[in-house]
This record gives C-alpha cells, sequence and structure tokens, in this order.
C-alpha cells in the first residue's frame, strides 16, 4: 500500500545478514526483492553485513533505495574463530558469526530515535539484534527456510566432532526460531512447504506463519534477449548454477560428476558438465580432474551457460525452500532435471515443466533423452510459460503488504 500524496512515507527498519546486492545468490535476491518491494511504501533504513570485499562497489546500488543505511563489514575467517565464543556464552555460532557491535548501536540508535513503523528482518541469524529492544511497530521475520532442519539434516548424515557441532547448532538454532516465532507479528518463509513444516513445530503460532514463494526476474532471465555460448553447444553440456561452498550444492554436483555422468557418457561420450558458481569449495575444484567437467567460480553472467545448456540440472538430496537455479533455468527456457527435493516448494508439472528423477538411472536417462528427443523444447518453453504465468515477484511480494497492513486483509471480502 502506497501512502497519500504529500504524506512521508512510514519508516521500516531491514536487516539482513549480508549486502543484498549483487542478486546472484539464494541469501541476496530474495532480500534484494523484497527491499526493492517495500522501498516503494516505505523510507528504509538498512542495515547489513559485508564478508565479500568485492560487494564494498555495490553500496551505492543499494543505499539509493534506502534513507539510510550502515553496512559493516566482518572478516570472514576472523568470524569463523570468533563465533566458537557462543560454546561459551550457549548462542547458535551462526549468530555469533554475523555478530557486529557497531551495527548493534546502529541497530539500536534506529529503533530509539526513528521509532520505525516496521521491523523487517531476513533469517534467523539477524533477529538477535532486535529481539532485546523495545517494540515500535509490526514486526516481521522472514526466516525463509527452516534453518534448524538444515542443521539437523547435516548432523544426521555427519559422524564424529562435526556431528557434535551440526546437533548443538540445530537445537539453538530451533530456540531461536521458536523465540521469533512468539515474540514477532509474523514468521515468513520461502514455501508454503516450509511454512507448513513450522506450524507443525510450532502449532500454537500457526495463525503468525506464512509461506511467501519468491519468485525469479523472468525480464532478465530471458532467452530471447540472445547470448553467445561459453562452450561448445554443439556439445551434450548440463548446467548446475549455485554458490558452491554450500554443503547441499557441493554434494549435488559431486553425486551427478562421480555417479550420474559416466552413466550418460554410455550414451552421450563427449558429454560435458559445468558447476557455475561463486567460492567452489576445495571438493568441488577437485571435480575438474573428471574429463570435461568445467568449475567456473563466480562468473559475470550466469545466463550465457544455461542458454545454451542441453538442460540444467539440480539433483539435490539435502533441499530447503526454493531453489532459484531451478527457476532461473526454466526462466531461459531450458529444461530442467530435478530430484524431489528440488522441487520443493516450485509449481510445476513433472513431465511438461520439468523432468523428475530421483535416481542416479532415472536422472542419467533424463539427462540423455533430452540431449536427443525433440521434445526438450518444448518443456524448456512450458517452464518458461509456467515461471511468467506464476513466478512474478510483484504479484508474490504482495502478501507482505496483507502482513504490514492488517486492516486492509480484514477488510477485503
Amino acid at each position: 500500500m502506497m501512502p497519500d500524496q504529500g504524506s512521508p512515507k512510514p519508516n521500516l527498519l531491514f536487516l539482513t545478514q549480508r549486502l543484498p546486492y549483487p542478486p546472484i545468490k539464494g541469501e541476496k535476491i530474495r532480500p534484494f526483492q523484497i527491499l526493492t518491494h517495500l522501498a516503494r511504501s516505505h523510507a528504509v533504513h538498512l542495515g547489513c553485513l559485508i564478508d565479500d570485499p568485492s560487494d564494498t562497489e555495490h553500496i551505492p546500488v543499494v543505499a539509493a533505495l534506502c534513507r539510510d543505511i550502515h553496512v559493516a563489514s566482518i572478516d570472514r575467517r576472523m568470524a569463523r574463530i570468533l563465533c566458537t565464543t557462543g560454546l561459551l556464552t550457549n548462542e547458535a555460532l551462526s549468530v555469533v558469526f554475523f555478530r557486529d557491535r557497531g551495527l548493534a548501536r546502529w541497530v539500536s540508535d534506529v529503533v530509539t530515535r526513528v521509532r520505525p513503523d516496521v521491523v523487517f528482518v531476513n533469517s534467523s541469524n539477524m533477529a538477535p539484534y532486535v529481539l532485546d529492544l523495545p517494540r515500535t511497530g509490526v514486526r516481521i521475520v522472514d526466516l525463509a527456510d527452516v534453518d534448524s532442519e538444515k542443521w539437523r539434516s547435516y548432523a544426521e548424515t555427519t559422524t564424529g566432532l562435526m556431528r557434535f557441532v551440526y546437533r548443538r547448532e540445530w537445537q539453538r538454532v530451533a530456540a531461536l526460531e521458536r523465540r521469533i516465532a512468539y515474540e514477532c507479528d509474523a514468521s515468513t518463509f520461502v514455501s508454503e512447504a516450509e511454512a507448513s513444516l513450522f506450524r507443525s513445530l510450532i502449532p500454537e503460532r500457526a495463525a503468525h506463519i506464512h509461506g511467501i514463494s519468491s519468485g525469479v526476474d523472468h525480464r532478465y532471465f530471458d532467452p530471447s534477449s540472445g547470448f553467445e555460448a561459453p562452450y561448445d553447444p554443439g556439445r551434450p553440456t548440463y548446467v548446475f548454477t549455485g554458490t558452491m561452498d554450500y554443503p547441499p550444492n557441493v554434494d549435488a554436483v559431486r553425486w551427478f560428476a562421480n555417479a550420474m555422468l559416466p552413466i550418460i557418457r554410455r550414451t552421450l561420450p563427449d558429454a560435458a558438465f559445468y558447476i557455475v558458481g561463486n567460492s567452489p569449495s576445495p571438493a568441488v575444484q577437485a571435480l575438474t580432474a573428471i574429463p570435461d567437467v568445467h568449475v567456473t567460480g563466480r562468473v559475470p553472467d550466469v545466463r550465457p551457460y544455461l542458454a545454451h545448456a542441453t538442460a540444467g540440472v539440480a539433483p539435490m538430496r539435502i533441499a530447503r525452500g526454493i531453489q532459484n537455479k531451478v527457476l532461473e533455468a526454466m526462466s531461459m527456457a531450458r529444461p530442467v532435471i530435478v530430484t524431489s527435493g528440488a522441487l520443493e516448494g516450485i509449481e510445476a508439472e513433472p513431465g511438461v515443466d520439468v523432468i523428475l528423477a530421483n535416481s542416479e538411472a532415472a536422472f542419467a536417462e533424463a539427462a540423455c533423452r533430452m540431449a536427443r528427443d525433440p521434445a526438450a523444447a518444448a518443456i524448456g518453453q512450458a517452464a518458461r510459460a509456467r515461471v511468467v504465468t506464476s513466478y512474478d515477484w510483484s504479484v508474490r511480494l504482495s502478501r507482505f503488504d496483507d502482513l504490514l497492513h492488517p486492516e486492509r486483509r480484514a477488510a477485503s471480502p
């Protein structure tokens, strides 16, 4: 809801764990789109952190959307060391990682001096900045995913010391999520599936838990724009995009390269696999020892890689929320082969909009079929149509307006 012309915009304190630009990965894409949406109707006071020095150059882009901005820099290596103090303070290590005294002082000053009408927090890690401060207006925390369940999954699939660390993190993050659910006006999630899971954990707060799906910028991810091929387009090429030190992504590409690609090459001996995304871990970099497996690291634009792919692949065995990589490949009119985990929260019909395959053999068979079947183009076009129809950001994010203006929702028929 826009304020009346001539009246001042209501103030909104917006906290997010990283500068939400450039919007090239999930933890930046959704916050940037929400920030852009809310800035149309609110005077935004943005607090965030930077742990990648290359992001500093993008501060002016974000500042142009805001009335006030505070960006704190943290050294990622030092933060990893310092976050272990959470073992002594009984806090989640992921919360301590994103703690900055200067940012905390700035947040306290904004709350005291500005008294924002809305406090919007992206991610549970940032909620402690405001939970102990005086209430000044509507509080919304966009948790996106039930993060505690991610840590629980890690604990169940890990052994040794890390199993203890992950189990402890699961318990501490779950306790923080519960506090958020009780002390804030709304907890929002990236999909109805995630929201339903959270409701099952805290049923007494069900009315305050909402699934608000992410979208995709289909005007940017538009195959008609034309892109020069970054590899030989005559070869069958499969593309995975994402942040490549994120454990679920690391697991996915290792699974594809080691288990599925050899099966594919029995039929398509010249098949290539491109892993496109920043911060590739040593385990991901090691995959380049396999012939025609390419690890690009950060690229200026992922669209050319998707535009010429035989198929996008998302063999996710550990997954939370909506996979942006799937929506972006669909928007580029490419057939996308997914596991059930990668399809969670996405309204797409298997066999029509995407290809669903959960076993190694089925995934490899689908990959081969997309290289030969003329129907692959039709699947890509159907995927593009699905995105344009159902995943426009403005439509998806309009639900936040209802949370900010509950009187409007109550008055609607």
